[in-house]
């Protein structure tokens, strides 16, 4: 008897599946299938296939692509019936890749943004700061060049909780210390040097802190004096800086902080919000715990979102350069220039070395987390991943925790550990994050809100009190244009103000993790 069945009567229920493109030779099951199961298609199931993993919709022969969003995921390691449940048992990279992911174009039918005329863009309610910059929180932050100043930092800030004081402060967020395992024993010419420098910084001078202390120890290799040399920088009534050693040990350094908290809180208290034009906001796209509906829901909702923003002139960073890989093909044909795409090949080149020295392969990626949500290969995840991105031209790419200063749709070099890529992204001005979640991440990010979306409408309702957007009900019937406008209208209601899911369990201060590239000495 063949596997491909006359399809049943109307009358008979039959089980949900989705198909997401008409080259694809795989469909995605949207509930948990059972052998013998009759798909729309007509596909006879024989092989139990769990909710968001996938079956072949045509036989595949062993070395063959699989096929998923028209595009390759993978490569069959057997041959494959059709009705079968394709994941890593079937599945793989394939010896074929290499010649796949080498065909790149460049500058291929990018199509211009159609800008909303100034005068008709969103707004949000921020904080304008005295450089120019928009906030859209308020906190005042405790930088530490080293890890032997982190229990200081923490020192200060919990001084200052206890203390009450913040109550007479409201329009003041929080006072944080960002405190790292890192800052010695490196070598002060590396790439993980610069990289801390660039984050340090990145941090010190965000928008949506309204006043700063970096503190050290003294003798460490990050000296607080080169980097205010490096960036032109001297020491005001919002940014201060320290070290142990200079002032006598650590009981007078944490009082010597807390002055000076106490001398800036009534500065920071006096910005007010006001009515600022969306162009302002720059949107860090995160994904994290992703599964088989990533691809298919909240990242192209997402995608939709970052395309509105950047049609009001505004700024959305892709990130996490592992979770791209074998979809960046697809981002060099929207880059602007030949150069822009070129950049963003080198630094995929870095990672395919970067891996190699450290005896891995950027199939590592996806977690164990990811497979049983139905995610395959580095590639089948990627290509959900990048759907973040929406479709707007690749305006620039930046190093990690690099000033983004090109404004709309742009990418930033970073791995794809959510908690060190979000650093980056932070570090490199970002001021309001969306982040995707399939299987449920617990995370924050202050200084800035992270706004948490769920893939698959089963995981939102039973952790309804950590996500703030359901994104499941695309694959009930509401359509990816109406959630991206949906997400749109939520991220301007947080830039202004309204708390996320994320803040009001106090989540992030534990995200702040720069990068740590290069050998420790």
């Amino acid at each position: 008897m063949s596997d491909v069945m006359t399809p049943p009567a109307a009358s008979i229920e039959r089980p949900r599946t989705l198909i997401l493109n008409a080259a694809d030779n795989v469909g995605v099951a949207l509930a948990n299938l059972d052998v013998g199961s009759l798909t729309p298609q007509g596909i006879k199931l024989v092989k139990r296939v769990p909710r968001g993993h996938k079956f072949t919709t045509a036989a595949i022969a062993k070395g063959a692509p699989v096929i998923k969003f028209g595009q390759i995921i993978g490569f069959a390691s057997s041959d494959i019936p059709v009705g079968d449940w394709v994941h890593e048992h079937n599945c793989n990279m394939g010896e074929q890749h290499g010649a796949f992911e080498r065909d790149y174009q460049f500058c291929e039918g990018v199509v211009p943004t159609q800008f909303v005329p100034e005068a008709q863009r969103a707004t949000f309610e921020g904080f304008r700061r005295g450089n120019g910059k928009a906030g859209t929180r308020n906190y005042l932050g405790i930088l530490t060049s080293v890890n032997c100043s982190a229990t200081v930092a923490k020192f200060m800030a919990q001084e200052i909780t206890r203390s009450g004081i913040l109550d007479d402060y409201p329009t003041i967020d929080g006072v944080i210390p960002f405190v790292h395992g890192t800052g010695c024993a490196m070598d002060l010419d590396g790439e993980g040097f610069r990289i801390l420098r660039r984050t340090q910084w990145g941090y010190t001078s965000n928008p949506n802190l309204g006043g700063a202390l970096l503190v050290g120890l003294g003798c460490e290799a990050f000296q607080i004096g080169r980097m205010k040399e490096v960036y032109g920088v001297t020491d005001s009534e919002t940014f201060q800086t320290m070290t142990i050693q200079e002032i006598g040990g650590t009981k007078k350094m944490v009082e010597w902080g807390v002055e000076k908290i106490k001398e800036m809180l009534p500065i920071v208290a006096a910005a007010q919000r006001e009515t600022i034009s969306a162009s302002e906001l720059t949107l860090a796209l995160q994904c994290g715990g992703s599964d088989g509906y990533s691809g298919i829901t909240a990242n192209p909702a997402l995608g939709v979102a970052a395309d509105i923003l950047v049609q009001h002139g505004g700024t959305a960073i892709l990130s996490e350069t592992p979770e791209i890989y074998g979809a960046e093909h697809l981002l060099t044909r929207r880059a602007v220039s030949r150069e822009v795409g070129e950049k963003l090949i080198e630094r995929i080149r870095w990672w395919e070395d970067y891996t190699e020295r450290n005896r891995g392969e950027m199939n590592n990626n996806p977690s164990p987390g990811n497979k049983l949500g139905g995610l395959t290969t580095i590639l089948e995840k990627s290509l959900g991943a990048a759907a973040k991105g929406g479709t707007s031209p690749l305006t620039a790419v930046y190093e990690y925790a690099e000033l983004v200063t090109e404004k709309g749709f742009v990418f930033m070099d970073t791995p794809g550990f959510d908690p060190v890529s979000a650093t980056g992204q932070v570090a490199g001005g970002a001021n309001v994050l969306a982040f995707t979640t399939g299987r449920g991440s617990a995370y924050g990010c202050k200084p800035v809100p992270s706004i948490k979306l769920a893939t698959n409408s089963e995981m939102y309702r039973r952790m309804e009190g950590d996500m703030d957007i359901n994104c499941g009900d695309i694959v009930e019937g509401v359509s990816i244009e109406d959630k991206g406008r949906e997400i749109f209208e939520v991220i301007l209601r947080i830039a202004s103000g309204e708390k996320t899911k994320s803040e009001e369990l106090g989540y992030g201060d534990n995200e702040f993790v720069p990068w740590q590239v290069g050998a420790t000495m």
